[in-house]
């Protein structure tokens, strides 16, 4: 049972902390869609999409005023295209996109994700149209979103799928030179994938899910900073195991308030409620930012020595405080560091003190990966393939998902700023040590095995 004063520091988070629930996702099956017209298969696709989601945005809204808690994003995800349209050719998955991308502007939504491809284990003729149109398909359309996953814990790492990732990452940042390489931004490249993710742009609905689900993401990196600096104050002596137990009840709070808006919009829609992802999602807004809540717990930055450990640290309380407070669990449930989309994180990388090392050492410990990182536009895909290749081993030794969002920016160099607008927000290009230096490894492709865990040390 909360105590009063709990409740009136919930009701505060909502009033000045920035508390909100960040997005509600409303998956939809496309299976029943499947033909072998693209054109009706298209047809099929945008009239269920209408059906389904017409009332998102305005019962999303309804449950907000309601609660007097926002619902910022509202999103569609779909079944993977790669599935769902096999035999088509890349131009009618492009189409296919263009689809999905009116269908999202029809019924208000920002993002629909799906336009993706599961293939850790190898490639299905669909999947290698899907992955050759996915450079046109997000160049040319506003709200699709597309996830490749190329690697997980059971089966190991798609060395051939990571190389012609690099290659499409590549293909997408030239298609979109002249807005700095925005098309990567709706790209990520996973390993261990979950299908129940409520966050852009890895969100898709997986085999086993049902034909419609609501799934939901919370935020509150603001709200855990301000009950840090509460508790702070009051007590200065508090150690870190007194801290941890702070942010585990504030994660339960923020979860509460995820769990009552999801359940409430899923019974209006008439679908079931999936899960709730514990993600601490940040904004480009000031005091909405995980890379500030470092600073509270005594670091002059986020990503000088004790970042790992610390983000470890706020990880862990987030999950266990989060799982107590909802039945469902799901997504990916951690907090994100995304560069551009962390204004005190950009700020970081701008001043130095967080470097692409420091970064990758990080997502051992976060729910992400490398998020929203701009790189030079001199980086070769067979760099680029490297980076993703050393965060999948991460997420493949230690049984947990990684990706990356990379962003190559045409024309600019190390230090300058790459601008993405809205909740993308802008980032300093961070640097790329010897570039070119991995070609070798790259090109050898193949399969790196799954790793053995009975000798675990």
């Amino acid at each position: 049972m909360l105590t009063d004063r709990e409740v009136l520091s919930t009701l505060e988070m909502l009033k000045s902390e920035h508390l909100d629930v960040r997005t509600v996702t409303l998956g939809i099956s496309l299976f029943d869609c499947v033909s072998d017209d693209s054109g009706r298969f298209r047809e099929k696709a945008a009239a269920k999409i209408h059906r389904l989601a017409r009332d998102l945005v305005p019962v999303c809204n309804e449950v907000g005023d309601r609660y007097g808690i926002p619902v910022v994003n509202k999103r569609i995800a779909v079944s993977p295209i790669s599935n769902v349209a096999s035999s088509f050719a890349a131009k009618e998955l492009v189409e296919a996109a263009r689809t999905l991308d009116a269908a999202a502007r029809d019924v208000h939504v920002d993002f629909i994700g799906g336009f993706s491809a599961l293939v850790e284990k190898g490639f299905t003729h669909g999947d290698l149209t899907l992955i050759e149109a996915i450079p046109e398909a997000l160049a040319a359309t506003e709200r699709v979103c597309s996830s490749v996953n190329v690697a997980s814990t059971r089966a190991g790492i798609n060395m051939d799928a990571v190389y012609l990732m690099g290659q499409t990452i590549r293909q997408a940042a030239e298609l979109t030179a002249e807005a700095d390489g925005i098309a990567c931004a709706k790209l990520c490249v996973f390993a261990n994938i979950p299908s129940d993710i409520p966050f852009m742009a890895g969100a898709y609905l997986g085999v086993g899910e049902p034909e419609a689900v609501i799934n939901v993401g919370v935020s509150g990196p603001g709200v855990v900073k301000k009950a840090i600096d509460r508790a702070l104050s009051a007590n200065p002596g508090q150690d870190l195991g007194k801290l941890s137990e702070i942010i585990k009840r504030t994660a339960f709070k923020v979860t509460r308030v995820g769990e009552l808006i999801g359940r409430e919009v899923a019974h209006r829609l008439g679908v079931p409620f999936g899960v709730v992802d514990l993600s601490l999602a940040p904004t480009p807004n000031v005091g909405d930012s995980v890379g500030e809540i470092f600073q509270s717990l005594g670091l002059k930055s986020i990503g000088v020595p004790g970042s790992t450990a610390l983000l470890a640290l706020l990880n862990d309380a987030v999950k266990k405080g989060g799982a107590f407070a909802s039945s469902y669990v799901g997504g990916l449930s951690g907090a994100f560091i995304p560069v551009s989309e962390d204004l005190n994180i950009s700020e970081a990388a701008r001043r130095g003190f967080l470097s692409l090392e420091k970064l990758e050492a990080m997502t051992s410990v976060c729910s992400v990966g490398l998020d929203m990182v701009a790189l030079p536009g001199d980086i070769t895909a067979e760099t680029l393939a490297a980076i993703i290749a050393d965060e999948m081993a991460i997420g493949v030794i230690n049984r947990k998902t990684t990706a990356t969002r990379l962003i190559p920016v045409p024309g600019k160099r190390a230090g300058d700023k790459a601008f993405f607008g809205g909740l993308l927000g802008e980032a300093t290009i961070v640097a790329v040590p010897s570039n070119g230096a991995s070609s070798g490894f790259i090109r050898l492709g193949g399969r790196i095995p799954a790793p053995i865990h009975s000798l675990n040390n």
